[in-house]
């Protein structure tokens, strides 16, 4: 199996079982081996009392990137901690694409970065994800 195919799959079976990421609206644009793309857009319900997204959405969805990046290759990963730093606000209708990339993996630890930007390239928020393989896979090989 290519690594890429590995991830197109695990992919697959972890958003089987996702309810949250369906929930807030998320959609899977690309993953591949160590990276993923999600986009959102951004509706009135995730709006806090400011009248822009809820920083909680923005981290959620940087954390859904991050979790598809880091269990594309078949293997179970949680995250161990996240931080992430608000740039701009998020305005209702804007389109967010959150885009993670692998900066590290050694042993069981592995270090990941999210951009969230809106469709037009604004910068909205960085995130920074440091995870922990567990036992087991996501899918039978």
């Amino acid at each position: 199996m290519t690594p890429t195919a590995r991830a197109e799959k695990s992919a697959a079976a972890m958003l089987s079982g996702d309810r949250a990421s369906a929930w807030l609206g998320m959609s899977i644009e690309h993953v591949d081996e160590g990276t993923a793309s999600l986009t959102l857009t951004v509706a009135d319900h995730h709006a806090n009392g400011h009248g822009i997204c809820h920083g909680g959405i923005i981290f959620a969805l940087a954390d859904s990137a991050f979790a598809f990046a880091c269990n594309s290759r078949n293997q179970k990963v949680v995250a161990q901690h996240n931080t992430i730093t608000f740039i701009a606000p998020a305005q209702v209708g804007d389109r967010l694409v959150a885009t993670a990339r692998e900066v590290s993996l050694s042993g069981r630890s592995g270090i990941y970065d999210v951009s969230v930007t809106t469709g037009d390239g604004v910068a909205i928020a960085e995130f920074r994800g440091c995870s922990r393989t567990l036992r087991g896979t996501l899918f039978e090989e």
